[in-house]
C-alpha cells in the first residue's frame, strides 16, 4: 500500500535553547524561506523554545524534548505548568495532534552537539520506509561528506520528543 505524499513538513530549531545552529536556520528561513520552498509541500520553520533561545539555555524548566508524552500533553494547563509543557502542548496543538492523521507528515528537528558525530541523522522507526528512503537520499546528496544515521528504537518505548508528533520524525545532529 503506497504512502500518501508528504505535503507539510516542520523544520524545528531551538529545542534546546543553546543549541544555535537549528535557531539561526530557523530565524534565516522565517525571513526568507525560498530555499526551503518547493511546489505542493508547506514547509514551516519553527522556533520551538523562544524563552530558552532568549536565555541562551539548554530549557526554562524542563527539557522539552522530553515531554511530548500523553501525561504532559493532556495535563490541565494551570498557572503552575512548567513553560515547556505548556509550549509542548502549543507545538502539539500547531503540528498535530500527535499520533493523527492531522498531524505534520514530517519534523526536522535540529540540534547541536559536543559530541564529535559530526551530522548524524536521528530514526527511532526502523519499519518507516519514508524516512528510510529520506535518509538515503540525503546521505548520497551529500557525499563524499559522511553522514551517519543513528537508529534509536525501542519495541516498548513511546518517544517523547518534540519531533515525535509527526508522522515522520527524523532528528538531526550537527557538533
Amino acid at each position: 500500500l503506497a504512502e500518501p505524499p508528504v505535503r507539510r513538513v516542520g523544520i524545528f530549531g531551538g529545542t534546546h535553547g543553546n543549541e544555535l545552529s537549528g535557531v539561526l536556520l530557523v530565524r534565516h528561513w522565517q525571513e526568507n524561506g525560498v530555499e526551503i520552498q518547493r511546489p505542493g509541500v508547506e514547509v514551516k520553520p519553527f522556533l520551538t523554545n523562544p524563552r530558552a533561545v532568549e536565555e541562551c539555555t539548554r530549557y526554562i524548566d524542563c527539557d522539552l524534548n522530553r515531554v511530548f508524552d500523553p501525561d504532559s500533553l493532556g495535563r490541565p494547563v494551570v498557572e503552575d505548568i512548567p513553560y515547556e509543557v505548556r509550549r509542548a502542548q502549543e507545538i502539539n496543538h500547531i503540528f498535530g495532534p500527535k499520533g493523527s492523521d492531522d498531524a505534520y507528515d514530517l519534523i526536522f528537528d535540529l540540534h547541536n552537539t559536543t559530541s564529535n558525530m559530526g551530522g548524524t541523522l536521528i530514526l527511532e522507526n526502523s519499519r518507516d520506509d519514508f524516512t528510510i528512503q529520506m535518509v538515503h537520499y540525503i546521505k548520497n546528496a551529500l557525499a563524499p561528506e559522511p553522514c551517519p544515521a543513528l537508529l534509536i528504537e525501542h519495541p516498548s518505548l513511546k518517544y517523547a520528543t518534540t519531533r515525535s508528533v509527526a508522522k515522520h520524525p527524523v532528528g538531526k545532529y550537527e557538533n
